[in-house]
């Protein structure tokens, strides 16, 4: 069942369809907040405030938006806390990255491309990191991806662009080319 879908059955009183976008999106959400926080209790709890924004005011969210407006109430809710906390915002990856695979072999080298990976990105700026991040690793649109950014969307892919040739880079000083990836 689509977002669009689930979303509409809760505003009609469905409670369990909102139970259903809370399961299907709270880790990777608190991942994503993480990635601001750099602590994963204030992740948790900052993921379900910005599903009790949602569930509880009920906004009007566009068809195939709900996981774009979830990640943009997200980043709002983080940066005001960072602006309270700290002087500086920075998106970073610590241990963020999924893990796959099947065999011992395979999870060695996925956690060796990981680590590589992770370390590569803490390396770039984190406008790039951010990008990559929502629009690779969490397979949203470039649109979606400049709401949550607060950006147009030739800049989000500008910083795709230069993001990856800088990831690139910092991958070939690591010893990896493309077809290690």
């Amino acid at each position: 069942m689509s977002d669009d879908d689930l979303y509409r059955y809760f505003l009609a009183g469905d409670q369990s369809a909102g139970d259903q976008l809370m399961l299907r999106y709270a880790d990777v959400l608190t991942v994503y907040l993480d990635a601001f926080l750099h602590n994963v209790q204030d992740a948790e709890d900052m993921m379900l405030e910005c599903f009790t924004v949602i569930l509880v005011n009920k906004p009007s969210i566009g068809e195939g938006n709900f996981r774009a407006y979830l990640f943009k109430v997200a980043r709002n809710k983080a940066g005001r806390l960072w602006r309270l906390r700290f002087k500086q915002q920075e998106f970073s990856l610590d241990e963020t990255l999924p893990m796959e695979g099947n065999s011992p072999e395979d999870i060695v080298w996925e956690g060796e491309r990981s680590a590589i990976l992770r370390k590569c990105l803490t390396r770039i700026a984190p406008q790039y990191r951010e990008a990559l991040w929502l629009v690779y690793f969490m397979d949203m649109s470039y649109e979606q991806a400049a709401k949550i950014m607060r950006c147009k969307k030739k800049r989000v892919e500008d910083l795709l662009r230069n993001g990856k040739k800088r990831l690139r880079l910092e991958l070939e000083k690591e010893g990896i080319t493309h077809a290690d990836f």
